[in-house]
């Protein structure tokens, strides 16, 4: 299954979450590229929307591999497979700390305020899941805060990423789940990247002006 692009993708999705319409929902787009997605979503859903800024936290001298994660709340969040690494309590607390400074930065670069996930219900929109490590941070980044319900929403997610996620939410929406997953980009016909500045405008349209004309 190919997406011609991300609004394709987020118009099937929207309708596998109609019954989530006018519930008082909070969506979360996955920066950068989930955000267009989300802004869909929250829109024909009628739902608040906000950017969820997690960042991995990778193995010791081997920063391909993310053994947790941290969000803005300051937690840190172990990955399923954290356990086979022996790690210090001073790197993870030295590398959360450095990564917290970033997403410090991104929140204000993005104009984000004080969110609040306690009590409502979540649909994390994400464009795609590979490994699944960004996505469990997201997860057990929103859980610290107490919502009501995690739903996670995606158009592609690979079969051991879907092992990860589904005991871990209270609903797991994917439209396709391939055999075999080497990118998230295979799956879409375009599939550009999306930049601050676009992330921005959706967070904050810009007002529109009317001209009269004599």
């Amino acid at each position: 299954m190919i997406f011609t692009n991300r609004t394709v993708a987020a118009e099937l999705l929207l309708k596998r979450l109609s019954e989530y319409k006018n519930k008082n929902i909070m969506v979360a787009g996955i920066p950068r590229g989930a955000m267009p997605m989300a802004k869909i979503i929250a829109d024909g859903l009628h739902a608040e929307l906000t950017a969820l800024l997690v960042h991995k936290i990778s193995a010791p001298e081997n920063e391909e591999f993310a053994i947790g994660c941290v969000g803005l709340s300051g937690h840190i969040h172990f990955l399923s497979h954290a356990g086979k690494y022996s790690i210090s309590k001073t790197y993870l607390q030295e590398r959360a700390k450095e990564e917290i400074g970033g997403l410090e930065k991104r929140k204000e670069k993005y104009g984000l305020g004080e969110i609040n996930y306690r009590g409502k219900t979540v649909i994390v929109v994400d464009d795609g899941i590979a490994t699944g490590a960004t996505i469990q941070c997201a997860i057990h980044e929103i859980r610290s805060h107490s919502p009501k319900k995690i739903i996670i929403a995606t158009p592609v997610a690979s079969s051991d990423a879907v092992l990860e996620i589904e005991s871990l939410v209270d609903n797991l929406i994917v439209l396709y789940v391939p055999s075999v997953m080497y990118s998230i980009g295979e799956f879409y016909e375009h599939f550009p990247q999306v930049s601050d500045s676009e992330v921005m405008d959706i967070l904050h349209p810009p007002k529109a002006t009317s001209e009269s004309h004599l």
